[in-house]
């Protein structure tokens, strides 16, 4: 093993590190807020929307994030739209994630239990207070270990942004490996960059759910 080298090099996986979390954490944010408007047409089944949100979500699930990304980078310039190798990253996990976000969150409000939306409107709330105050609470920490799994998912497929000509930790490695032929050192650093980044996300998301799970949310108790 060639410490030297990977001393040498190790800065541009920081580089690359810092452009998956911005890009990734970008695309994930966008994803809840996709998700959850996805999956609250179909929780309260709205004409048109229920049956767009269900369309979108099989389209993305059932397509691969690269296959997407070349749409985007490729595709679409061809009709005129042309979108930049950071944009199409951050549009490509949105739209992969929203579909995964969709149905983690559905399956939380669906784990509610009846008896809390009836509770929350015998005290005169309205359907959006109910929403918020009663119902989405209880969701989201059923749904949070899903949610979590989501997270880690699609920061992991990250690794394919390297296809849209952006200088992530995947670029980095085949880039070096294609200079200097130094294939274990490349990977071995690219194997810790990952670590680095998503052991901490893994451990915090496993102890929230413990405090969570603790604190007794998502019970179905009755307000």
């Amino acid at each position: 093993m060639d410490w030297s080298f990977m001393e040498r090099f190790a800065p541009l996986y920081v580089q690359a590190a810092g452009l998956t979390l911005r890009i990734g954490s970008l695309g994930i944010a966008l994803s809840l807020g996709v998700g959850l408007l996805c999956c609250l047409a179909r929780y309260y089944r709205v004409p048109g929307l229920r049956q767009i949100s269900r369309a979108y979500i099989e389209l993305a699930r059932n397509t691969p994030l690269l296959v997407q990304l070349f749409f985007l980078y490729f595709g679409l310039p061809k009709i005129g739209i042309k979108l930049s190798g950071e944009a199409c990253a951050v549009i490509g996990l949105a739209f992969l994630g929203g579909a995964y976000m969709a149905e983690s969150l559905r399956s939380g409000l669906e784990a509610v239990d009846r008896s809390q939306r009836e509770a929350g409107e015998c005290l005169g709330l309205t359907r959006a207070q109910n929403l918020r105050y009663v119902i989405l609470p209880q969701a989201l920490a059923t749904a949070v270990p899903s949610l979590c799994a989501n997270v880690i998912f699609l920061l992991k497929e990250t690794s394919v942004f390297s296809a849209v000509a952006l200088a992530d930790l995947m670029y980095v490695a085949k880039d070096l490996i294609g200079m200097y032929y130094k294939t274990d050192e490349a990977l071995t650093m690219l194997v810790c960059a990952y670590l680095v980044i998503l052991l901490p996300i893994s451990i915090l998301f496993t102890l929230l759910e413990r405090r969570l799970r603790y604190a007794g949310f998502g019970a179905g108790r009755a307000v």
